[in-house]
């Protein structure tokens, strides 16, 4: 073999390892691909903090300085934690259940949350996931149902649609996932 066919040999070689290599990422895991699986994008660390948090919280908690920043945690089984730090520095935390599921528009999933501590509610709303930015970014709006009259939003009325729209967009959360 010539010095010439060598080269070219390793050259052909080490592209195709680099290929290789940069078609891995540190979270593939073997599983097919799970994480483009959409009812899974929500799972991860979220922190929510300054102007991403939703107005309307810093309007119901602002006899504790209204709301620094919230860490929302969505774990693979259907858990939930979100640990909320108010102006003030004091804290609270909420846990239950969440289940996904996919709306009539594109892109927007549907959320029922179970709540049970520090008290039981149900919750629902709708969320989008930003996968085209680094960190994903997450449009989110909830509220609680049991025990109130509100009405959770809509895919199909879009963000701003809590209780027909009356709130407008004050009951919207931004997160960006922490743990990309």
């Amino acid at each position: 073999m010539s010095k010439t066919s060598v080269f070219y040999a390793m050259t052909a070689l080490l592209l195709a390892f680099s290929l290789f290599v940069a078609g891995c990422s540190d979270d593939d895991d073997g599983d097919g691909g799970s994480t483009t699986d959409p009812a899974q994008l929500i799972v991860g660390t979220w922190i929510s903090a300054g102007d991403d948090v939703a107005p309307l919280l810093n309007t119901l908690f602002a006899a504790v300085g209204g709301v620094d920043s919230i860490y929302a945690y969505f774990n693979e089984d259907g858990t939930y934690s979100v640990r909320q730090v108010n102006g003030d520095g004091t804290e609270s935390a909420l846990y239950g259940t969440y289940v996904t599921t996919e709306s009539s528009v594109e892109g927007i999933r549907n959320i029922a949350i179970v709540q049970s501590a520090p008290y039981s509610a149900d919750v629902s709303g709708i969320y989008e996931i930003n996968t085209n930015v680094n960190p994903h970014r997450m449009t989110y709006e909830v509220v609680q149902t049991s025990g109130t009259n509100n009405t959770a939003p809509t895919a199909e009325a879009g963000f701003g649609s809590t209780n027909g729209g009356a709130l407008g967009t004050t009951n919207v959360q931004h997160y960006v996932r922490a743990d990309d």
